[in-house]
């Protein structure tokens, strides 16, 4: 802020001066940014930086999740090159599945399954109608609840094998959770059927 204000300072007073011009000048340029690139206009329009620009937003979410949030990437020491490659390829393949995962498995969840194609690519995202109603419901078109793509998978977790034995036997009878609605749908949208034995 020292840059929009004259100071004058004697030994009886202090005056604070704003800078009423260079203010008003720099607040024209409130919210505008300026993007470079190396890539020809020929290859990438000005719409399309702006867009690979604010795509990286979920380049940095799978970096997240990779590191920290559903993959756990915690620090491994290798000391040979081969090692740390494969590792972090296992890692960026397991990436990969969780962003399938997340686009398969979106009407459970929160996100905006056919979001709005922005008229301008700087301006903010719109959501549509269909998500904004999920969002404020708390529930998708079946009245089915929807979460979180992580609260989706701990409610997953939840889907378990039990190993139980009898008293005073040696008798073990493997009993499986009942599915929930959710987790049945889950199974639907992954095309895949419910599993009936755990191992």
């Amino acid at each position: 802020m020292a840059k929009h204000l004259d100071v004058t300072i004697t030994d009886t007073t202090a005056t604070l001066t704003r800078k009423t011009e260079q203010i008003a000048a720099e607040a024209r340029l409130d919210g505008i940014y300026m993007l470079r690139t190396s890539v020809p206009a020929d290859d990438l329009d000005t719409a399309g930086v702006v867009i690979a620009y604010k795509n990286l937003a979920r380049v940095e979410r799978d970096f997240r999740t990779i590191k920290v949030d559903d993959l756990d990437l915690r620090p491994i020491y290798h000391r040979l090159e081969d090692r740390v490659r494969a590792h972090v390829f296992i890692a960026m393949l397991a990436s990969y599945l969780v962003w399938h995962l997340r686009r398969t498995l979106a009407p459970l969840t929160y996100t905006d399954e056919h979001p709005p194609a922005p008229t301008n690519p700087a301006a903010p995202a719109n959501r549509s109608t269909a998500a904004a109603r999920k969002a404020s419901r708390h529930r998708d078109e079946n009245d089915q609840p929807v979460r979180s793509f992580r609260a989706l998978l701990e409610h997953l977790a939840t889907l378990t094998r039990n190993d139980v034995r009898l008293t005073r036997t040696q008798t073990t009878m493997v009993m499986l959770t009942e599915a929930t609605p959710t987790q049945r749908r889950v199974f639907e949208l992954l095309n895949q059927p419910l599993p009936l034995i755990l191992k």
